[in-house]
């Protein structure tokens, strides 16, 4: 394809409501949580709903289960779908003719409420339980312990010449 040079089309503009929120690979999580979390607790929204395609279907994944986390008794329904999306490609050279790519891209939309959702369907998820107490690592108890002093790497594995690997 380096004889080539793909043509931008224009986007179809279609408006996005209040409480959509689009995610990209590029947007940092944070930002997504902090804008998502002041919809809801600023009850200016009852429901949102965070939208991705592609790669950034991870991260917004990642966002959902965070705000759940964060923001007790919020029911999720997720919908899974794709779409086709056409990539024309023209010519740099001349003699060859445009090349048009078809490819299938993965969808995602999670819809996060604070009222409940319709829990037939097939993406629903009921909220956590706030009365179960979250799991307590022993990370707290592991950092209190003192630290045994670090070996060189040299110092194990020595040959019988008494040197350390990597040392001639």
């Amino acid at each position: 394809m380096d004889r080539y040079q793909r043509v931008e089309k224009p986007k179809p503009e279609s408006p996005i409501s209040e409480n959509e929120i689009r995610i990209t690979t590029q947007g940092l999580i944070r930002n997504y949580i902090s804008y998502a979390s002041s919809l809801l607790q600023e009850k200016r929204v009852v429901e949102i709903v965070l939208k991705a395609m592609g790669q950034a279907i991870s991260k917004t994944v990642a966002i959902a289960e965070i705000l759940k986390k964060r923001i007790p008794r919020l029911h999720q329904d997720t919908a899974i779908s794709s779409v086709s999306i056409t990539d024309v490609w023209e010519p740099i050279e001349e003699g060859l003719v445009p090349v048009e790519m078809t490819r299938q891209v993965s969808m995602i939309s999670i819809t996060l409420s604070t009222k409940e959702l319709n829990k037939n369907s097939p993406g629903y998820q009921a909220p956590y339980h706030v009365e179960q107490p979250k799991l307590q690592h022993h990370y707290q108890q592991q950092q209190q312990q003192p630290r045994q002093a670090r070996v060189p790497y040299n110092a194990y594995n020595e040959d019988s010449y008494g040197r350390g690997r990597g040392r001639w």
